[in-house]
C-alpha cells in the first residue's frame, strides 16, 4: 500500500509539473505569437503484395504501394533473404509526371541485387524532374516503410545510381542514422558543376549553328534551357542538330562543314561524339526544368569562362554567347542538390573510365569533399575499364556489395585491388568479365569542365 500511495503521489506530481510547463509554454506562445506546432510524420499504409516484374529470381515476392507523399514504390524480397536491405535511388531525373513503371525498369536492371539475396526497395520520386531534396525524403520514407511493415534488416545499404547519387548523397546527410553503408555507381558526384558544361554546350552549339533558337524565332537566354511555353520536342531538337552537325547522318555522308563543327564541339568540351545529342537534350530540357523549379531564374552561367581546344580560341571566346548566373538561383540550387561529404559510414564509389554520360572526373570532387570534411578514410573509389554508364555487367556489382558489407560488419576496409580480386574469384570461369582497373586515378574536374 505504501509503495502504491508513493507511486500515485509521484505520478500526480509529474502531471502537475507537466501542467505547469505546458501552461508556461502556452503563455509564451500567446505572448510572443511565435510558436509553431510541428505535425507528426503521417503513418504509412502497409504495401500490398503484387505480381513481380519479369526477370526477377524465382521465389521473389513483390510489394507495392504509394507513400504519404504520393510516391509510388516497389519492395522486392528474395526467396532466401540475407538480412540486408538495399534502398535504391534511381537515375534521371525523369522529366514530367512520375510513372509507376519506373520501378519496374529499375528492378529489371538491378535484379542482381535480389539474386545476391538482398532485399530491394525503390521509390519513384513524388516530383518529376530536378528535385533532389524531396527525392531524398522519398528515399528515406521507403526505408521506413520496409522496416515498419516488412522486416527489420540487419544492415541497410543506400545505393545511388547516376543522378540517383545526387539523391543518395543528399539522403545520407539528411538522414545519417538510417544507413550502414553507401554504394555510389556511375555517380553525379560533382554537384552543380556537372551541369555547367551543358550550358557550355548550348553556348558553343549556338555559336556554331545558330538554330537553337533560330534567328527567326524569339531569342532567350540559353541559361534557362528553353522558355516555359516552348513546344519543342526531343524530335525537333534532333532534327536541328542533324541539320547543323549531321548527328543523325552516317559520318561518311556528313558535309565537311558539319564534320568540322562536330569536331569543334568534341575537341572543346571533351565529350564523345556519340553523346553530343544527348547532352544537348539535357542542356535544353533538364536546364529548363531546373530553372522552372528556381522561380524562372537560372543558376548557370559562363561569364568569364575561357574556352580552349578549337582551331581559333581567341575568336571563339570573343564571339560565344555569354550568360550570368543569378546569385539567388545559385543559392537555391545548391541548397537542393549539393552535399558536404560528411558521411559517417563507409562509402564505395565506382565509375566507368569512359562513361559518356557522367564524366569520371567528377569523382575528384567526391574525394575532395570527403577530404575537406575529414572523412577521407570513409571512401574507397574503384574504376571500371568500360564506356557503359547505366550498367557494367553482372560481374561487377556483387563484389562491390560484398566489399561494402565486409567493411560495415567486419571493419575490413577494401582496396581497389581486393575488390578486383573478389570479382575474379567469383567469376573464376571467365575472369575477363571483371574489368576493374586498379591503377586508375581520376583527374581533376577542371580538366573536363571549364572553371567559372
Amino acid at each position: 500500500m505504501t509503495n502504491l500511495h508513493f507511486s500515485s503521489i509521484t505520478a500526480f506530481t509529474k502531471m502537475l509539473l507537466a501542467g505547469i510547463r505546458l501552461s508556461a509554454v502556452s503563455l509564451a506562445c500567446l505572448t510572443l505569437a511565435a510558436c509553431v506546432s510541428t505535425p507528426e510524420t503521417p503513418p504509412e499504409v502497409a504495401p500490398q503484395s503484387k505480381a513481380c516484374p519479369e526477370g526477377l529470381p524465382a521465389g521473389a515476392t513483390c510489394l507495392r504501394g504509394q507513400d504519404s507523399a504520393s510516391s509510388h514504390y516497389l519492395i522486392v524480397m528474395p526467396a532466401k533473404w540475407s538480412g540486408v536491405l538495399v534502398v535504391h535511388a534511381h537515375g534521371g531525373p525523369s522529366l514530367g509526371a512520375p510513372k509507376m513503371s519506373r520501378n519496374d525498369e529499375d528492378i529489371k536492371r538491378w535484379a542482381i541485387t535480389v539474386k545476391e539475396g538482398h532485399a530491394w526497395a525503390g521509390s519513384v520520386f513524388r516530383q518529376g524532374g530536378f528535385a533532389v531534396t524531396t527525392a531524398a525524403e522519398d528515399t528515406e520514407r521507403v526505408r521506413r516503410i520496409f522496416i515498419d511493415h516488412v522486416a527489420k534488416p540487419r544492415k541497410t545499404i543506400l545505393h545511388g545510381q547516376s543522378w540517383g547519387t545526387m539523391v543518395a548523397t543528399r539522403t545520407a546527410e539528411l538522414f545519417p542514422k538510417s544507413w550502414d553503408g553507401i554504394l555510389l555507381t556511375s555517380g553525379v558526384v560533382a554537384g552543380p558543376t556537372t551541369y555547367d558544361f551543358r550550358l557550355d554546350l548550348r553556348a558553343l552549339y549556338q555559336h556554331l549553328c545558330n538554330n537553337h533558337p533560330r534567328s527567326t524565332e524569339p531569342s532567350y537566354s540559353l541559361a534557362i534551357g528553353l522558355p516555359t511555353d516552348s513546344k519543342m520536342t526531343n524530335a525537333d531538337l534532333a532534327q536541328r542538330a542533324n541539320e547543323c552537325l549531321g548527328t543523325g547522318t552516317p559520318a561518311a555522308q556528313r558535309t565537311p562543314e558539319q564534320s568540322l563543327k562536330l569536331k569543334t564541339i568534341v575537341d572543346v568540351l571533351k565529350i564523345p561524339l556519340s553523346s553530343v545529342l544527348s547532352h544537348l537534350s539535357w542542356g535544353t530540357f533538364a536546364l529548363q526544368d531546373v530553372v522552372s523549379k528556381n522561380g524562372g531564374t537560372s543558376p548557370f552561367g559562363n561569364a568569364g569562362v575561357k574556352y580552349s581546344g578549337s582551331s581559333d580560341d581567341a575568336k571563339l571566346n570573343a564571339s560565344i554567347p555569354r550568360f550570368q548566373a543569378d546569385p539567388k538561383a545559385v543559392a537555391r540550387f545548391l541548397a537542393d542538390v549539393d552535399y558536404a561529404g560528411r558521411f559517417s559510414v563507409p562509402v564505395i564509389s565506382g565509375h566507368a573510365i569512359d562513361d559518356p554520360t557522367v564524366m569520371v572526373e567528377g569523382q575528384s570532387v567526391l574525394r575532395q569533399k570527403m577530404v575537406s570534411s575529414g572523412k577521407a578514410d570513409q571512401l574507397v573509389q574503384v574504376f571500371v575499364n568500360s564506356s557503359e554508364h547505366s550498367y557494367w555487367g553482372d560481374a561487377h556489382y556483387p563484389p562491390l556489395f560484398d566489399a561494402l558489407l565486409s567493411w560495415v560488419e567486419k571493419d575490413q576496409k577494401p582496396t581497389p585491388n581486393s575488390i578486383a580480386d573478389r570479382c575474379k574469384q567469383r567469376n573464376s570461369a571467365n575472369t575477363a568479365t571483371c574489368k576493374f582497373q586498379t591503377d586508375y586515378i581520376a583527374k581533376p574536374i577542371e580538366s573536363r569542365i571549364f572553371p567559372r
